[in-house]
C-alpha cells in the first residue's frame, strides 16, 4: 500500500508538471541572474559581451564588445561602415542619456549634382547612397563617458574571431545568399565576403582579415584611425574610384551627437526613444493614440486590438513621414507631434469597423530591414540600448580595398523633393530607420529593441503593449505574433501565422490586404530585451527566436 501510495504522488506531481508545462505560450524562458546579461543575435557576440562583464567591464563596455562581434558575424546587417544609436541609463545618477551616431551626407552630394547626371529619385545603392558611418565614433562617445576598458581590449576578441574565423548560423547563411548578388557587383566586396565565389553556409568557416586589419587600427589609434587615419584613406579611395564626391574633410569633421531622449507616458510606464532624425517618435505617436482604446479590455492579437493598433500606426508614420528629417536642417514639431491633444484628434480619425487605406498626415500644434539589435545590464544596474546597421543588406555594396567592412547605403532615405523637410543636402543626416528603446515604471526598467526597417516604430508600440495591456513577460513580449506595414498608404499588411484564422478573416472583412508568413517570420524583424528590478537587483533577460542570438548571463570568476 505504501509503495502504491507513492506511485500515485509521484504520477500526480507528473501529470501536474506536464499540464504546467503544456500551458505556457512562450517557447523560451527568461534569463534571470543577480549578475549582468548581453541580449543579442548572435550567441557567440553574446558571450564576448558577457565575457567582457565577468572581466570587470560595465554594460557599456560590453556593448560595444559585442558590437564589433556583430559586425564580423553578421555583415550583411551592421558593421563599422554603418550607424550606431544608442540609450544608456547610468545607474550611479539615475540618468537616461541618449547618443546619435547617425553619419551626414558628403559636402559635394546635393540634389543639383544628381539631377546634373539625369538622376531623379535618391539612389537606392551604389555610391551615391553612401553616408559618412557613424559607429566607430559612436564607440568612442560612449567609451569617453561611460566605459571602463580600452578600444583595444574590447575588440581583441572580434579581432581573433575574425583572424581564426566563426562557423556561420542558419538565419544569418540564409541572408547571405539571398544577398551574394549585391556582392558579386563589386570584386572587392566578392574576395571580402563570398568564399569561393559562393556565399558561406549554414557551420562553414569565415574569416575576415580585412576586418580584423581594421579593428587593429581602431584599437592603436582610436576613432581618427577611421575618420582621419589609415581607414579612412581606403574609404576616400573607394569613393574616387566609384565617381563619389565623399572627401576626407567629410569624414574627418564628423561627430556624433548626444540628446536628450524622447517620451510619452503610456498607462503609468514612462516610454523613451531617440528624437529625430529617427522614426522613434512614430512609437510614442502610436502609444498616444493607443492610449485612447482600452486594449486590456480585448483579447491579445484579436481582430479588435489588432485593427486598432494597426490604424494607430498609419496615422503615426504619416505624420512621421511629413515631418520627421535633420534638426539642424528643418524644425521638426516634436513637442506637438507628442502632445496628448493631438493624439487625441488623430485618434477620433479610426473607424473600428473599417480600415482606412488613405490616410494623410495632420498638422501638430506648433511647439510652446537589416540591422542588428542588442540590449545589456550589469549587476550595478547600468543598462544599454543599442542598435546599429548598415540600412540594407551589404549597405551600398562597395567595399573599401582591404578594410572588411561594406559602406552603408543610408543615404537612399532622402528624398530629392527640395521643398521636403527630408530633402538631400551636404553635411544634413536623413530621416533614420534605427531605434533603440527604454521603458520604466517605478523600480523597473526596460531597455529594448526590435529591428526591422520601418517594422521598428511599430514593434516597439506592440511589446509596450504586449507588456503594459496584456501583462506579459519581456521573453513572451517579444515572442508574440506580429504584424507588420510597412507601407505608408494602402491597406496592405503582413501578419503571422500565429494569429488565428478567425481574427484574420475578421481583419479582411474590415478591408485590411493580408500577406500571412510563417509562424516566426524574419521580416517582423527580431528584438531583443533586458530588464532590471532595482528593489530585488535582480536582472531579467529576452531574445527573439526570429533572430539565431540569445540572452547570455555574465559567468561567475
Amino acid at each position: 500500500m505504501t509503495k502504491n501510495l507513492l506511485l500515485c504522488l509521484i504520477l500526480m506531481t507528473t501529470i501536474t508538471s506536464e499540464d504546467f508545462a503544456q500551458d505556457r505560450t512562450q517557447a523560451r524562458s527568461m534569463v534571470v541572474t543577480r549578475y549582468g546579461i548581453v541580449a543579442a543575435e548572435s550567441p557567440l557576440a553574446a558571450q564576448v559581451g558577457a565575457t567582457i562583464l565577468a572581466d570587470g567591464g560595465n554594460a557599456i563596455d560590453a556593448a560595444i564588445a559585442t558590437n564589433a562581434m556583430m559586425g564580423l558575424v553578421a555583415p550583411m546587417s551592421n558593421g563599422i561602415g554603418g550607424d550606431l544609436f544608442a540609450i544608456v541609463y547610468d545607474a550611479k545618477s539615475g540618468k537616461l542619456h541618449g547618443l546619435n551616431a547617425s553619419g551626414w551626407a558628403p559636402s559635394g552630394l546635393t540634389i543639383e549634382s544628381l539631377r546634373n547626371k539625369g538622376i531623379t529619385t535618391m539612389p537606392y545603392q551604389g555610391i551615391h547612397s553612401i553616408t559618412v558611418p557613424g559607429a566607430v565614433d559612436g564607440w568612442a562617445k560612449l567609451l569617453e563617458r561611460f566605459g571602463t576598458k580600452s578600444l583595444g581590449q574590447l575588440l581583441a576578441p572580434a579581432i581573433r574571431y575574425a583572424e581564426e574565423g566563426f562557423p556561420v548560423t542558419e538565419l544569418v547563411a540564409g541572408l547571405w545568399s539571398a544577398n551574394d548578388g549585391v556582392l558579386k557587383t563589386n570584386p572587392v566586396a566578392s574576395r571580402t565576403y563570398l568564399i569561393n565565389g559562393i556565399a558561406p553556409k549554414v557551420g562553414e568557416i569565415f574569416r575576415n582579415p580585412g576586418l580584423a586589419w581594421s579593428m587593429k587600427e581602431i584599437a592603436a589609434h582610436g576613432r581618427d584611425a577611421f575618420y582621419k587615419g589609415t581607414i579612412a584613406a581606403r574609404i576616400v579611395e573607394c569613393c574616387k574610384q566609384h565617381g563619389g564626391t565623399l572627401q576626407e574633410s567629410d569624414l574627418a569633421e564628423f561627430s556624433s551627437e548626444w540628446v536628450e531622449p524622447i517620451s510619452t507616458t503610456y498607462r503609468g510606464w514612462t516610454v523613451y526613444e531617440i528624437p529625430p532624425s529617427g522614426q522613434g517618435i512614430a512609437a510614442l505617436m502610436m502609444l498616444n493614440i493607443m492610449e485612447d482604446f482600452s486594449l486590456a479590455r480585448t483579447t491579445h492579437n484579436s481582430a479588435s486590438a489588432l485593427h486598432l493598433m494597426i490604424e494607430a500606426k498609419k496615422l503615426a508614420y504619416a505624420d512621421m513621414l511629413r515631418y520627421v528629417a535633420d534638426p539642424h536642417f528643418s524644425k521638426v514639431p516634436v513637442r506637438g507631434m507628442l502632445d496628448k491633444r493631438y493624439a487625441r484628434r488623430r485618434s477620433t480619425l479610426i473607424d473600428s469597423t473599417k480600415a482606412n487605406c488613405a490616410v494623410e498626415s495632420g498638422k501638430p500644434p506648433a511647439p510652446g530591414d537589416d540591422t542588428i539589435y542588442l540590449s545589456v545590464v550589469d549587476k550595478d544596474g547600468n543598462m544599454v540600448s543599442l542598435i546599429q546597421s548598415n540600412y540594407e543588406n551589404f549597405g551600398s555594396g562597395l567595399v573599401p580595398e582591404g578594410t572588411g567592412f561594406v559602406l552603408q547605403n543610408r543615404g537612399a532615405l532622402f528624398t530629392l523633393d527640395p521643398q521636403h523637410p527630408n530633402a538631400l543636402a551636404g553635411h544634413k543626416r536623413p530621416l533614420h530607420t534605427i531605434i533603440p528603446a527604454f521603458m520604466e515604471k517605478g523600480d523597473v526598467k526596460i531597455a529594448f529593441g526590435i529591428m526591422g526597417g520601418w517594422n521598428q516604430a511599430q514593434a516597439h508600440a506592440q511589446f509596450v503593449a504586449n507588456v503594459v495591456d496584456f501583462g506579459m513577460n519581456i521573453q513572451s513580449a517579444l515572442e508574440a505574433a506580429r504584424f507588420r506595414k510597412t507601407t505608408f498608404g494602402g491597406c496592405d499588411l503582413q501578419i503571422e501565422a500565429r494569429v488565428s484564422p478567425s481574427a484574420r478573416v475578421q481583419l479582411e472583412s474590415m478591408g485590411h490586404k493580408l500577406e500571412v508568413r510563417g509562424d516566426f517570420s524574419p521580416v517582423m524583424g527580431g528584438g531583443q530585451a533586458v530588464l532590471r528590478d532595482f528593489t530585488k537587483q535582480v536582472n531579467f533577460g529576452a531574445s527573439d527566436p526570429r533572430k539565431d542570438g540569445g540572452a547570455i548571463p555574465e559567468p561567475v570568476r
